[in-house]
């Protein structure tokens, strides 16, 4: 019985300690691994609109959350708001966060973004996907690469694509090392393969960023920008964290 009760005791001790670890913290270990936080929970410090200018009213911080607030639009763009990337370049990392999306919701995490708004006006006609999505009800959902988790246009399917109901939280992952580039979607890879091998410059050739001149540098730079993705709905965003490796 005395077993049996310290048993419960830990047991409600771990729980305990693991309830009161606060979103867009870091523990003791990430610390000592090299972790840094890319949203503090607080502001938007660190990040920017595609093209220079500060981050729209659009995004706003509430509850530890960097989100889309697309209430106001003009056509499909929402005001004031715009794709945003991070104000720091990054080659080599291990990246990690939490999203949820919103009913109908589209966005993505993009990365290796060359901010060069004469050449580029969407940081997606330089950088690399990993989709974020509604896969029931977004328009977007009608090619297995497309779907949620999945390195867009390029890879992935359904098998791999196991997203939680709209309005819980996803956790993503993307490690690129050396041109090592990892994708893990709750739990399961999606994506594991070198960039710049004829492998991938066949998969790039096949995809639409395969095609005219806006793609010239598309997956082809090993160094960039992070990117949250402005598209219909709402997306949210929390736990962001990086390694440089």
């Amino acid at each position: 019985m005395l077993r049996l009760f310290l048993f419960v005791l830990m047991a409600c001790s771990v729980t305990t300690s693991k309830a009161q670890i606060k979103p867009n913290t870091l523990s003791r270990n990430e610390k000592r691994e090299g972790w840094t936080l890319l949203f503090d929970g607080k502001s938007a410090s660190g990040w920017h609109k595609y093209g220079g200018k500060p981050v729209g009213a659009a995004w706003k911080v509430e509850d530890g959350m960097l989100f889309l607030d697309p209430a106001q639009k003009k056509d499909w763009q929402v005001l004031d708001g715009g794709d945003i990337v991070t104000d720091r370049s990054f080659t080599n990392f291990h990246l990690k966060l939490e999203w949820k999306i919103s009913q109908n919701g589209n966005s993505g995490i993009m990365f290796y973004i060359h901010e060069d708004t004469t050449k580029y006006i969407w940081p997606w006609m330089s950088a690399p996907e990993m989709q974020v999505l509604d896969n029931i009800d977004a328009s977007d959902n009608k090619k297995e690469n497309h779907l949620a988790g999945q390195l867009y246009d390029l890879a992935g399917g359904a098998a791999t694509s196991k997203p939680n109901p709209v309005g819980e939280w996803n956790k993503a992952t993307v490690i690129q090392n050396r041109g090592h580039l990892t994708l893990i979607f709750n739990g399961i890879t999606t994506y594991d393969g070198q960039m710049f091998s004829p492998e991938w410059n066949e998969m790039v050739a096949k995809s639409k960023f395969g095609k005219g001149k806006n793609y010239a540098d598309w997956g082809k730079v090993a160094a960039g920008k992070i990117a949250f993705q402005q598209h219909p709905g709402s997306s949210s965003w929390r736990n962001v964290k990086i390694r440089l490796l």
